[in-house]
């Protein structure tokens, strides 16, 4: 670790896990549980729980550790926006990854339905896998950006843990938004993943590809989360409208890069106009 002593050392795991993106994961959760018909379940606490440091410094931290040598080139890595990590700090990542996640997977074994334990197991290994060898789907262009799609896995094994039907248009639409997504950030990263000879989706496309590849998935989103709620759909389809157009009409990488703030408040604003509208209706009653 960079330092000595505990508290530096739980800011850089912190750091590592990228806070900033756990919406991701936990705003996923919460909405699952809400979509199963509850504000509240003391069940869905362990599964929330998970999504927030432990699962987060998994994704991150085996990205990180098998990535050491494009975040090299990477002028975002070491920001809030990534770890840039050092080789030293390998071993560490890996025993808090252990430490932190076992606990909780080996509590979901022996008290989360098979259909719930099912979901949890492919979200983990599409997770590791994506960057860890001999698989690393992100080397891998186009399943790079589908594998993607288990970003919206908790909309399903939520709902199964808490005994429920997933709503499927919303695990799809997710789905959907998730591929799009991917593809879209990574036109920043084109240029170092193309030094470092990894062929992203967006590589192989190039940014004006990216901006028809993610608009007809978002457009794919938008359609499915119609079939929920009209608000969401509207308000995905105005926000991903604007990213695409913005993108191509200038395809480049740097247009990339400054959009990416924005595709980052997507989520948020997305999810909160979603989250407003099943906590209402949860409230009064309108739910079933």
């Amino acid at each position: 670790m960079p330092q000595a002593g505990p508290a530096p050392a739980l800011r850089r795991i912190l750091h590592i896990s990228r806070p900033v993106l756990w919406i991701n994961a936990l705003g996923t959760g919460v909405v699952g549980m809400w979509l199963a018909g509850a504000l509240w379940r003391w069940e869905a606490l362990p599964l929330l729980l998970w999504l927030t440091l432990p699962f987060n410094l998994l994704i991150y931290g085996v990205n990180d550790v098998f990535d050491q040598d494009t975040d090299a080139l990477n002028p975002r890595k070491g920001s809030l926006e990534g770890a840039r990590i050092r080789s030293t700090e390998v071993r560490t990542i890996r025993a808090w990854v252990l430490v932190t996640n076992v606990p909780f997977l080996a509590w979901f074994a022996v008290s989360l339905p098979a259909a719930a334990l099912g979901w949890i197991a492919l979200y983990v290994l599409v997770f590791v896998f994506y960057s860890a060898p001999p698989v690393r789907l992100k080397a891998r262009a186009f399943l790079d950006s589908l594998s993607n799609a288990a970003y919206a896995f908790p909309l399903v094994f939520v709902a199964y843990a808490l005994g429920e039907t997933p709503v499927w248009p919303a695990a799809l639409g997710l789905m959907a938004w998730s591929v799009a997504k991917h593809a879209f950030d990574a036109v920043q990263d084109i240029e170092e993943d193309r030094a470092a000879a990894i062929t992203t989706t967006a590589v192989r496309l190039g940014p004006g590809g990216v901006a028809r590849w993610s608009g007809a998935w978002w457009g794919v989103s938008t359609l499915c989360f119609a079939l929920v709620s009209i608000p969401v759909a509207l308000v995905n389809a105005l926000i991903a409208g604007w990213l695409v157009v913005c993108l191509g009409r200038d395809p480049t990488p740097d247009t990339g890069h400054r959009l990416y703030r924005h595709s980052i408040a997507f989520p948020y604003v997305a999810g909160a106009v979603a989250g407003v509208q099943l906590t209402l209706a949860l409230y009064f009653g309108l739910y079933p």
